[in-house]
């Protein structure tokens, strides 16, 4: 019986100990790998496996937050575990999981030769950083690396972008409601860059892909005035990958020249592409005449003026059965009319604001 009890006394000293032993020893484990995620991250910025070679120039490390991104941390940042989910002529983007706030956020991995010292481009992105709106989203932090990498912060959507949304073939992107309810939350947003600020920011990168969605389809425009932070040189990659794909307005030469007309034109093409479901496409082949300027994907939409054979089967469908065809119209006619040859007879975002009301309701 004393052999026994003296056993249960070393167990009871002996266990505890080996307890304590073994959470220290996965706390050491985690925190190593923390740190070697951390490390990991650091070496690829520094190595330029994001996507680019780094300036030699040294710059101070900091972390630059916003409204919504007091909590976060370099730390927290650059050990996220991430994967990406997309990639520009001047970006790269992650899906990276937050530990520290317990939330999902987009990075995006600026390259380093793609823009301007950080004191140089500091006013700028501190404008970005302030705007708020529903339709716009919001810049959270700024990561600056020592060598000049840069990683933008932002909530993270996971229905995915408006361009995904047309061409998955989901049935709510065929639905009139949708398309209006769609078409007046881009348009609030430009019009908030556009009137609501102190000086007007030109979104400059309007297109599909750079409209993301929230659960209850609200819209939401990203990259909103960040050719202002680019390098002549990325600039002009910019607008040759916008004409590519057909945003890029007529009279637009060289990016430092986008203007709100500018923003017009690509909100027309967006405006066609949901009405159409088809991409824009122009490869640099566009349909110009005095009255036309816009890509060929559209050719039969424009000339034969049929509804019928250009718009999309079920929205012909919706709009007779619920008598709202001269709506579809309508709104056909405000998207030409955004796509005008001459910036000056584009209508302005307040006009085409109060247009889309009418047809809506």
């Amino acid at each position: 019986m004393a052999r026994y009890r003296r056993v249960q006394i070393i167990f009871g000293v002996v266990l505890p100990f080996l307890l304590l032993l073994l959470l220290f020893y996965c706390y050491y484990l985690q925190r190593r790998l923390r740190l070697r995620q951390r490390s990991k991250r650091r070496e690829a910025l520094e190595s330029g496996v994001f996507g680019g070679e780094l300036e030699g120039e040294k710059e101070d490390e900091e972390l630059i937050a916003f409204s919504g991104g007091e909590n976060l941390t370099v730390g927290a940042i650059l050990e996220a575990p991430g994967e990406v989910v997309g990639k520009s002529s001047y970006a790269t983007l992650y899906r990276a999981s937050v530990q520290r706030t317990g939330s999902v956020m987009l990075l995006r991995f600026v390259r380093p030769a793609c823009v301007g010292r950080s004191k140089e481009i500091l006013p700028a992105i501190r404008i970005l950083g302030s705007i708020r709106h529903p339709n716009l989203v919001p810049l959270r932090a700024l990561y600056v690396g020592p060598r000049g990498e840069k990683l933008f912060v932002h909530p993270f959507y996971a229905a995915g972008s408006l361009a995904r949304f047309l061409r998955d073939g989901v049935a709510e992107s065929h639905r009139w409601e949708i398309i209006c309810k769609l078409s007046l939350g881009i348009a609030k947003g430009i019009d908030h860059l556009h009137t609501a600020l102190q000086k007007p920011i030109v979104h400059g990168n309007l297109k599909a892909n750079n409209i993301l969605l929230d659960a209850d389809f609200q819209p939401r425009l990203s990259d909103f005035g960040m050719h202002l932070l680019l390098n002549p040189t990325a600039g002009q990659e910019l607008l040759e990958t916008s004409a590519a794909q057909g945003y890029k307005a007529p009279e637009l030469i060289k990016m430092k020249d986008a203007s709100r007309e500018s923003d017009i034109y690509s909100l027309g093409v967006v405006l066609l592409e949901m009405l159409t479901q088809k991409e824009p496409m122009s490869g640099g082949n566009l349909l110009q005449s005095q009255d036309l300027h816009v890509p060929t994907s559209f050719r039969d939409l424009i000339l034969e003026q049929k509804i019928s054979n250009a718009f999309s089967s079920e929205l012909i469908k919706q709009s007779k059965d619920s008598a709202k065809e001269e709506g579809l119209l309508m709104f056909f006619q405000l998207a030409m009319a955004c796509c005008s040859p001459s910036p000056a007879l584009r209508p302005d975002i307040k006009s085409i604001l109060q247009r889309l009301e009418e047809i809506v309701h």
